[in-house]
């Protein structure tokens, strides 16, 4: 039985908060869904993207509803990142506001021990297991170009000055390319889903370190939020949590 909490903050500052979350449980625990994204954009149009990326993912899981059996989750995920790109494209084309908008998405399907993650951008989904993090997901970003051709160390691409800088996200072409992955997971792991808010504040082993001092997905979620606040919060955090 999973049990799950998300929450977004706008962080000490920023005046607008353009990340975005959702998430829910079905079948009584044994299914679960969710989805964090993070906006970009002038004015008020990254909140703009965000916001309509995640109506549309969460179209999508509706399906989930009514299924019997095991869930066609690399299809819907497929299909809800097309989408979520289709309507931000379309509305960053037809409104002068939303010029230039995107968004990242990060979403997962989880079903018993199976788990899968839809990734587009820098936002990330981590599995904690038996005390050991492990990122899932890998950045659509220049550094982590250049950390995977080695010529950034993971501890240099933190403090890299182009460290914001992502390669793909929803909104920004007619189509875009999601990343899909599975993994078997087991109980007692924790699945987290996170905007860069939070990784640009805690590295990897200190996001573990909270997520092991134990407690309910929503005094997670809150502590890791208050961590990420403590340290001065530039950009908005936002953070959707699943234990098993």
């Amino acid at each position: 039985m999973v049990s799950g909490w998300g929450m977004t903050d706008r962080g000490i500052v920023r005046r607008e908060n353009q990340d975005s979350c959702a998430y829910e449980i079905l079948a009584d625990g044994a299914l679960a869904w969710g989805v964090v994204c993070d906006g970009m954009g002038g004015a008020k149009a990254g909140d703009v993207a965000s916001k309509m990326a995640v109506e549309a993912f969460c179209t999508q899981m509706d399906q989930l509803k009514d299924l019997e059996g095991p869930p066609p989750a690399e299809n819907l995920l497929q299909a809800a990142a097309e989408d979520a790109n289709r309507v931000v494209y379309l509305k960053a084309q037809t409104d002068d506001d939303c010029i230039g908008m995107g968004t990242t998405l990060v979403g997962l399907i989880l079903q018993g021990t199976a788990l899968w993650v839809v990734n587009v951008g820098d936002s990330r989904a981590y599995r904690v297991s038996q005390g050991e993090i492990h990122r899932i997901t890998r950045d659509h970003s220049v550094v982590e170009d250049l950390v995977a051709r080695g010529d950034l160390t993971p501890d240099e691409a933190r403090y890299h000055p182009q460290k914001n800088l992502i390669t793909r996200a929803l909104g920004t072409a007619r189509r875009v390319k999601a990343d899909l992955f599975q993994e078997t997971v087991s109980p007692g792991d924790i699945l987290l889903l996170c905007s860069d808010g939070l990784i640009n504040q805690m590295t990897d082993q200190e996001i573990c370190q909270e997520i092991q001092a134990g407690g309910t997905p929503q005094e997670i979620c809150q502590r890791l939020v208050k961590r990420t606040l403590d340290s001065g919060a530039p950009d908005n955090v936002t953070v959707v949590l699943f234990q098993l």
